[in-house]
């Protein structure tokens, strides 16, 4: 997963994998997997953003190899999507289970041209409905028809070219192919979608909402919670169990959401951004921001100008 995700913190003991953000790396990434193929999943791990896996021909089971207990229902068989709920731990098993499968990662906020209305993504965006599913084991199972099937391989197949080809436009063509694929998905999972939108869902509509309104002011853990009617310890625990990330967590990845925006949408300076994102401090901004980045806000801004060239 070095490609394009890194590790970034532990919950629970378990890594947590976020999607790389830098320019230099494409909003969408394919794997296809295979047995030693990718280390890092032979361990329990946590996907910070949507992935959804699909299996084009499925490997016949060994005799007497041990089931995949996190897999919900039959064994993996030809036509198999699986949508990995963000937040979910995923393990080693279920993964093992999918080595004929094709993997697609990619940066939720990449989905539409306003990332301030991509946030918090799945949200925000119809088609990632699905990635929020809270079924134990962390995959929800979707099953292509055979008459969708080849459309899908395609499809795939099409990310594949345009990231390896890299011509102009290509980031935008990869995202389009992946479009199609999360709306056949979104149409699959029908049932899903309309379960998570009747669900009860007022406490994070109403953080999200909170931050959404102050993250550009300073803005702390007790202020969303005094907002909301609920002590911060009791606000943390609820939050982290729904979304995997801390209150403070979620101010900070908006806050780094819109500096990425005016990063690389505006001429502004740096210490300016750092102001109209919260974090009057351009050293502390600086520091925030590497730390989610593994570069600078000007390097970012440099990055960005010179993929663009």
């Amino acid at each position: 997963m070095t490609e394009m995700a890194r590790a970034v913190r532990l919950h629970a003991g378990v890594p947590v994998y976020q999607y790389r953000t830098d320019p230099a790396t494409p909003p969408v990434s394919v794997l296809r997997f295979g047995p030693h193929s990718h280390p890092g999943y032979d361990q329990r791990h946590i996907h910070d953003f949507p992935v959804l896996v699909y299996v084009e021909r499925a490997a016949p089971p060994s005799p007497g190899a041990p089931g995949a207990p996190d897999l919900p229902g039959d064994p993996v068989a030809d036509g198999d999507a699986f949508v990995v709920a963000q937040g979910a731990v995923v393990h080693p098993r279920a993964v093992a289970a999918l080595t004929a499968g094709t993997g697609l990662f990619f940066d939720p906020t990449a989905l539409g041209g306003d990332e301030r209305a991509a946030w918090p993504s799945w949200r925000a965006h119809p088609l990632l409905l699905p990635f929020l599913h809270q079924i134990p084991g962390g995959l929800l199972r979707v099953r292509v028809p055979p008459a969708r099937r080849p459309r899908w391989a395609a499809t795939i197949g099409a990310i594949e070219t345009e990231l390896a080809d890299q011509q102009d436009g290509y980031r935008q063509a990869a995202l389009a192919h992946l479009t199609l694929l999360l709306v056949d998905v979104a149409r699959l999972a029908t049932d899903v979608v309309g379960d998570l939108r009747r669900s009860n869902e007022p406490l994070l509509a109403e953080v999200f909402e909170v931050i959404e309104r102050r993250f550009t002011e300073p803005l702390s853990l007790r202020e969303v919670a005094d907002s909301i009617g609920m002590t911060p310890g009791h606000l943390t625990t609820v939050v982290r169990r729904r979304t995997g990330r801390t209150v403070v967590g979620w101010i900070t990845e908006r806050r780094l959401t819109e500096a990425r925006r005016l990063l690389t949408g505006t001429d502004l300076p740096v210490g300016e951004i750092a102001r109209r994102v919260g974090l009057p401090d351009a050293g502390y901004f600086a520091r925030v921001f590497r730390a989610g980045h593994a570069v600078t806000p000007r390097e970012y801004r440099a990055g960005f100008t010179s993929t663009e060239a």
